[in-house]
């Protein structure tokens, strides 16, 4: 008897800042080499993969001025 490895499927996540209405906004899914980034508008249309290092250099400034800005 075989094993098969099916792939988890993708969890694709907004923004917790997005407003949820359809506005401009872009998905990501995490996998095991990065990060994936969609259109949330063109599901289908095409993905963008980056790599966890190049993704926490995005992310890491918008966490910072977020923790800022609710400081305040």
């Amino acid at each position: 008897m075989t094993e098969s490895c099916a792939p988890a499927p993708l969890v694709w996540f907004t923004s917790s800042h997005s407003n949820g209405a359809g506005g401009e906004c872009v998905e990501c899914a995490l996998v095991t080499g990065g990060t994936l980034i969609r259109d949330s508008k063109r599901m289908g249309g095409p993905v963008i993969t980056v790599g966890h290092g190049a993704w926490h250099s995005f992310i890491r400034p918008l966490k910072e001025r977020l923790s800022i800005e609710e400081s305040c």
